[in-house]
């Protein structure tokens, strides 16, 4: 009989599941639920309702269990990767009060600055933290259900993250682990610890109905049988701890020991590296999140990349081939058509007022196949802010591991080499987030059983490059996108106060 692990990645757009052989690491069955965010909200806001992950979660396990053609006692143990920062308020019974504000909503800039000036301002912000509070994270969040839905805030009973409902769905128990922690900017990243400061600033009675903080390593529990029965899996099967997406891709795509660096290309983009250390940022540019194998996980995250060259596809009615080949027709720098990609704000640079900008329009550059690379261009330039500052803060890129919607373009892959001027590689799994939260799960269960390995040992032999997709940058085209980051980084600080007048005019307007 096969030992089997089952992997799930519950993000904005859908929700993934694999199961993988623990003794080959090899992906024997997967499956998939597509769903959108909820309609007709405010400018800023982005919520999903945690049911929506849970019945997804239910039907793409159940998929990929007949893809594998596994049977339950084959089921040793789960693991689940989220979208990270979400908040999930439940009720003494467990209920979702409401739905879950997340990780793109930019509805809590207020929220936000008034904790850091309640904290002291950024600096001393950072020195408690580790981080600084962005309209990403979750501490923001639960402030705005305190000030704008009282009597919602006054049924909270506890506080979970998107995986650490879904945990919650398939346990019972209420915990979390550390690097998802680490991104709800009421965490000590540190020390590893809820910060009592940051918790006060929020609310006095918060830290009761926050969930127990356990190592990434230890099991969240076990299979509740109602849960079991509806997945057609055996009661008591293990649950690793899980962790979120980015800390799950970093598992997914071997980046488990220092000199490994990722790049995610899905809704959303980001760049992260392991650490030994915490690698603290004294901008907050940079987050210093732990990941889910108990080091640390340096992060850049921007909130735009499929998102625009989706958007753009879209728009012209073009297949994903279509959309690549009419790039392709562009030279690099789209005949001086650049694209600042902020259109659901951003956050690194912390630019949460951001709308997309089109820099270059004229009747030169008004064709489809510069519009196209622009945004693919746009995206990747973005992200190069960031990667940039990481090097600054001793975390250099000589080889980067593409992972992401995005990666699967060859076009872009160039494009990628080009602007970070670094190898870029794929990987054989191209769903790194579900295969790491397997491997995370196959990890703990070997714990279990009493075996002392690293996951390192266990992402070393099953991780492997797609070395056929290994892209170099090309010495001319280096040259072109080191002009071009120059404008973007110009644009980008030159707007910043028309974005937050643009957008006091927009909520006018949307009255």
């Amino acid at each position: 009989m096969r030992n089997l692990l089952i992997g799930v990645d519950s993000g904005t757009q859908s929700t993934k599941a694999v199961v993988v052989d623990a003794k080959t690491g090899d992906v024997l069955g997967t499956g998939s639920q597509t769903y959108d965010l909820i309609s007709g909200l405010p400018p800023g806001a982005k919520e999903q309702h945690p049911h929506t992950w849970r019945d997804a979660a239910a039907t793409a396990i159940r998929q990929a269990l007949r893809s594998a053609r596994a049977v339950a006692a084959e089921v040793k143990a789960i693991g689940v990767s989220g979208q990270q920062h979400g908040f999930v308020p439940l009720d003494a019974r467990g209920e979702v009060i409401r739905p879950a504000k997340l990780w793109c909503d930019t509805s809590t800039a207020a929220e936000c600055a008034e904790l850091t000036q309640t904290l002291g301002g950024g600096k001393k912000v950072l020195r408690t933290l580790g981080n600084a509070i962005l309209t990403g994270y979750t501490a923001g969040k639960i402030l705005w259900l305190k000030k704008h839905e009282p009597k919602n805030f006054a049924r909270l009973a506890t506080v979970l993250l998107p995986h650490d409902y879904l945990n919650f769905w398939l346990t019972g128990a209420r915990v979390t682990e550390y690097g998802e922690a680490s991104g709800t900017a009421y965490f000590n990243v540190k020390t590893r610890r809820w910060s009592p400061a940051a918790i006060r600033a929020i609310d006095a009675e918060l830290e009761d109905k926050l969930p127990r903080v356990i190592s990434s390593d230890q099991p969240a529990g076990q299979l509740r049988p109602e849960v079991a029965q509806l997945l057609g899996l055996q009661p008591r099967t293990l649950v690793s701890s899980g962790g979120g997406d980015n800390m799950m891709s970093a598992i997914g795509t071997g980046n488990t020991r220092p000199g490994i660096v990722t790049a995610s290309f899905g809704t959303s983009g980001t760049i992260f590296a392991c650490a030994d250390q915490p690698v603290l940022d004294p901008q907050g540019e940079i987050a210093a999140f732990c990941d889910s194998t108990n080091h640390w996980l340096p992060l850049l995250c921007t909130m735009n990349a499929t998102v625009a060259t989706e958007m753009m596809r879209l728009d012209f009615g073009f297949t994903h081939e279509q959309f690549e080949n009419k790039a392709r027709q562009a030279p690099p720098g789209a005949a001086g058509l650049l694209l600042l990609p902020y259109l659901e704000g951003e956050r690194t640079p912390n630019v949460p007022d951001g709308t997309g900008v089109l820099l270059g329009v004229s009747p030169k550059t008004f064709r489809a196949g510069n519009f196209c690379r622009a945004a693919m261009e746009g995206v990747t330039l973005s992200m190069n802010y960031g990667l940039r500052r990481l090097a600054e803060l001793g975390v250099a890129a000589r080889q980067i591991r593409a992972t992401g919607g995005g990666a699967k373009s060859k076009l872009w892959r160039q494009i990628m080499a080009d602007v970070f001027n670094a190898e870029v590689v794929t990987l054989k799994v191209s769903e790194g987030a579900a295969y790491g939260a397997a491997l995370q799960a196959l990890w703990c269960w070997r714990l279990q059983q009493g075996e002392r390995i690293k996951i390192s040992e266990i992402t070393d032999a099953f991780v492997a490059l797609n070395k056929p997709e290994t892209t170099t940058p090309q010495k001319t085209s280096v040259a072109v996108y080191r002009e071009l980051q120059a404008l973007q980084d110009e644009l980008s600080r030159s707007l910043r106060g028309v974005f937050a007048h643009h957008r006091q005019f927009a909520t006018t307007m949307a009255v």
